[in-house]
């Protein structure tokens, strides 16, 4: 049966089968945030993998929440290992939300969000709210990092609440431009605040 799951579901238990007849995920790292500056996932440290084993990484992120209300949740792309999280990105986004009292919602394209050519982070989720029960989850899908060939291809859908009180499904795409391998991927706030709590785990996919 396509889907099923080949062990069980805890982060750090192993194999979850992809749908319709294809592989595995396999877990990898998971990485929890106590007050924490950045998480970062650097190939090759602290049992990281995110090379040529596997064509297509998964972040998924549960349940993060700033320590800064309005902050905004973000990333960045390493070509030497953690050394500098710099890399030239391209990106779009829209987005659908709705109020928390109703009295407003939309679906619309954000670009405030978009980065043409840049170098600096790029948004996951803008304008967290840090109320203590306000958080955003979701995925981040990362396609052959360690092509020397292609730009670097992720996808990213999560959603969240903002520190307006209004609820947001964001859909982000875009590419790294460099033909270099990536090697490593920094997670952390806009402002310089600390991730306060909430855990981001990183996937392999065999084919």
């Amino acid at each position: 049966m396509s889907g099923i799951i080949a062990q069980n579901t805890l982060d750090n238990s192993g194999l979850i089968k992809a749908p319709a007849g294809g592989g595995a995920w396999n877990f990898i790292k998971k990485l929890t945030a106590s007050a924490s500056s950045d998480l970062s996932f650097v190939d090759g440290t602290s049992d990281v993998v995110l090379d040529s084993t596997y064509k297509e990484y998964l972040f998924t992120f549960n349940n993060i929440h700033p320590a800064t209300n309005e902050d905004s949740f973000q990333f960045n792309f390493s070509i030497d290992t953690g050394s500098n999280y710099d890399v030239t990105k391209t990106t779009t986004t829209f987005e659908a939300y709705q109020m928390e009292d109703d009295s407003g919602a939309a679906v619309t394209y954000d670009s405030g969000q978009d980065l043409g050519q840049s170098t600096a982070f790029q948004n996951i989720y803008a304008f967290l709210g840090a109320d203590d029960d306000q958080s955003m989850s979701g995925k981040m899908w990362v396609f052959d990092p360690s092509s020397t060939v292609f730009v670097k291809h992720f996808l990213i859908r999560n959603s969240g609440s903002q520190g307006s009180d209004r609820m947001r499904d964001n859909h982000y795409a875009g590419y790294g431009n460099t033909t270099s391998a990536v090697d490593a991927v920094q997670f952390k706030m806009s402002s310089g605040g600390n991730i306060d709590a909430g855990d981001i785990c990183l996937y392999g996919l065999t084919t």
